[in-house]
C-alpha cells in the first residue's frame, strides 16, 4: 500500500517527463467566439499568414482563387486581393499592405505586420496584436491574474485569474513554470513582482510565440494546486509527506526536487472545492492525480475531399473544421487533453484517420460532420458487421469498436440529453459508418444539421460553440469511464 501511495504522489510532479516547449512559429488568437492558433510560414525573408485561416473561426468566409485574383467574403464583407501586389480592397475601400499579397494552392496570405489593419477593417471590433510574442485579442477578450503572498508558514502564492485557466506546469528545483497556451491571460502590469520572503522571491511574467508564462523563483521545491473552479491557483513549498515519498520512490535519496523539465496539470487538495480555496498547508496529503483524458477529435473531409455542399461557398471541410476548433477549447477547457489529425486544410483517408487515433492512446474518439438538410443534430455510434467469434487477441477491423460499444452508447446518450437542454432537436442512432468501427476506444460522431436560422448557422460559431459546450459536458460527465492519458 505504502508503494502505491508513493508512486501516485510521485506522479503527480513527475507526470509528463522532459516536457517541450519549442515549437513551430505560429500566432495565438483570443476571441469571444473561439480561441485557436494559426501557423507562421516564412516567404522571401518576411512573415505571412493565411487570410482564410485567420478568418475561418470567426463567422461565414469563402475564397475564389483566379488568375492573379483573390477573392473573399467574410460574412457581409467583400474583399479583392492580388498576387504580388500591396493595394487591396477590402469593403470597397482601398488600402496598402506591408507586403505583398501572396496566393500558393489558391490559398491568400497576408504579411504579419499587416494583421491588425486588415482585421479591423473585416471585423469592425478592436483588435490588438502583440507582435513581438505573436498573441493576437479580438474584442476585448483576456484573462487578468493578481498575486496574493500569504502569512503562513510556509508561504504560498495564491493566483486570482478571472476566467478558468488550464496551463501546463513544470517544475524543477527553485522553479515552477506556468504556460498558457490556449489561455487568453494578459499581463499583470509588470513583468517581474517580487516578494520579501525567504522561501518565495519572486513572479515573472512572459510573452513569446503565442503562448503567455508565469515563472515562480524560490529556494524550495514547489508545487501547484487548483481551486475556485479553475479560477484559483495556489503555489507553495512540497509538503513533508510528499518529499518523503518521493524520496523513497527514488530509492532512498534524499533530494525531494522533482526531475529536472517534470511537468505536470496542477491538481486539488483535500479540503479544496469550486467554493474556494483552503490553504496546502491545512492538508496532510494531496488528493489523487486528476484524471486525465486524450480525447481525439476528427473533423471529417479536408484538403481535395470537400465533404457535402453545404451551399454554394460552403464546404462540410470548412464547417467542421471551425467546429473541432471550438470542441477542443471547449475540452481544454475542462481538463481534457485534445489530439486532432487536421488543423489544417489536409486531405487523410479513413484508414489514416483510424489508425493515427488507435495509435494515440486516446480515451474517447469524436467524428464531426455538417449537413444542410434536417435540423439541429445527429449523434452516431458503430453499426458493427455480423462476425464469428474472435479468436485470439485480435479484433476484425471492421469490428474493433466491439469491446468499447456500451460506452459509446453512453457517450452518445449523455450527448442527446446536454444538447436537448440547449434545445437543440438531436437524434441518435447506430449506423455503418467508417471510421468508426475501425476505432478501438469509445467513439461518436456527431453530424450538425441547421438551426432556425437555416444555412447560416453551420457557419455560425456562437451556433457551432453552444454545440461543442453540449458535447464537452457530456464527455466530462463519464469521464471516469474513459481511460486516462
Amino acid at each position: 500500500m505504502a508503494n502505491k501511495t508513493a508512486a501516485t504522489l510521485l506522479a503527480i510532479v513527475m507526470l509528463l517527463p522532459g516536457a517541450v516547449y519549442a515549437d513551430e512559429k505560429h500566432i495565438s488568437i483570443y476571441s469571444p467566439v473561439a480561441i485557436y492558433t494559426v501557423p507562421v510560414i516564412e516567404r522571401g525573408g518576411r512573415e505571412y499568414v493565411g487570410l482564410l485561416e485567420l478568418l475561418e473561426p470567426l463567422g461565414r468566409v469563402s475564397s475564389q482563387a483566379g488568375g492573379a485574383h483573390w477573392g473573399l467574403h467574410y460574412n457581409a464583407v467583400a474583399a479583392d486581393f492580388f498576387a504580388e501586389r500591396t493595394r487591396a480592397r477590402i469593403h470597397s475601400r482601398d488600402f496598402d499592405l506591408s507586403a505583398p499579397f501572396l496566393i500558393e494552392n489558391s490559398r491568400g496570405l497576408i504579411p504579419v505586420t499587416s494583421i491588425s489593419d486588415v482585421l479591423r477593417r473585416f471585423l469592425g471590433a478592436p483588435v490588438n496584436f502583440r507582435e513581438a510574442s505573436r498573441r493576437l485579442f479580438i474584442g476585448g477578450v483576456g484573462t487578468q491574474v493578481s498575486f496574493q503572498l500569504d502569512a503562513n508558514t510556509p508561504p504560498h502564492l495564491i493566483l486570482n485569474f478571472t476566467f478558468p485557466v488550464n496551463p501546463t506546469i513544470s517544475t524543477e528545483p527553485g522553479r515552477l513554470r506556468m504556460i498558457f497556451k490556449r489561455d487568453p491571460l494578459i499581463s499583470p502590469g509588470s513583468q517581474s513582482i517580487s516578494f520579501e520572503n525567504k522561501i518565495i522571491s519572486q513572479a515573472s511574467y512572459f510573452e513569446n510565440n503565442g503562448d503567455a508564462e508565469i515563472d515562480i523563483a524560490a529556494t524550495s521545491s514547489l508545487m501547484a494546486t487548483f481551486s475556485n473552479s479553475r479560477k484559483t491557483i495556489t503555489v507553495g513549498p512540497i509538503p513533508p509527506q510528499v518529499a518523503s515519498a518521493i524520496s523513497s520512490t527514488r530509492g532512498g535519496t534524499n533530494s525531494i526536487a522533482p526531475a529536472q523539465g517534470a511537468s505536470t496539470p496542477a491538481t486539488s487538495l483535500p479540503g479544496q472545492s469550486s467554493a474556494g480555496a483552503s490553504s496546502p498547508s491545512q492538508a496532510s496529503l494531496p488528493a489523487p492525480v486528476v484524471h486525465r483524458v486524450l480525447a481525439f477529435i476528427d473533423p471529417a473531409h479536408g484538403g481535395q475531399e470537400r465533404g457535402a455542399a453545404l451551399s454554394e461557398s460552403v464546404a462540410e471541410k470548412n464547417v467542421t473544421l471551425g467546429f473541432a476548433r471550438l470542441l477542443r477549447h471547449e475540452l481544454e477547457q475542462r481538463g481534457f487533453v485534445v489530439s486532432m489529425p487536421r488543423d489544417g486544410d489536409n486531405t487523410l483517408t479513413l484508414d489514416q484517420r483510424a489508425s493515427s487515433a488507435n495509435s494515440s492512446g486516446a480515451g474517447v474518439y469524436i467524428g464531426l460532420h455538417a449537413v444542410s438538410q434536417g435540423t439541429g443534430a445527429a449523434v452516431y455510434t458503430a453499426l458493427l458487421p455480423l462476425q464469428g467469434i474472435s479468436s485470439g487477441v485480435f479484433q476484425p477491423w471492421n469490428a474493433a469498436q466491439s469491446p468499447s460499444l456500451p460506452i459509446s452508447r453512453a457517450i452518445s446518450s449523455a450527448i442527446v440529453a446536454e444538447m436537448q437542454k440547449r434545445e437543440f432537436q438531436v437524434r441518435s442512432s447506430s449506423v455503418s459508418l467508417r471510421p468508426l468501427n475501425n476505432l478501438s476506444m469509445p467513439a461518436v460522431a456527431v453530424e450538425l444539421a441547421p438551426g432556425g436560422n437555416g444555412i447560416d448557422d453551420l457557419t455560425s460559431a456562437n451556433y457551432q460553440q453552444r454545440a461543442a459546450s453540449a458535447i464537452a459536458d457530456a464527455v466530462t460527465s463519464i469521464r471516469d469511464r474513459l481511460a486516462v492519458q
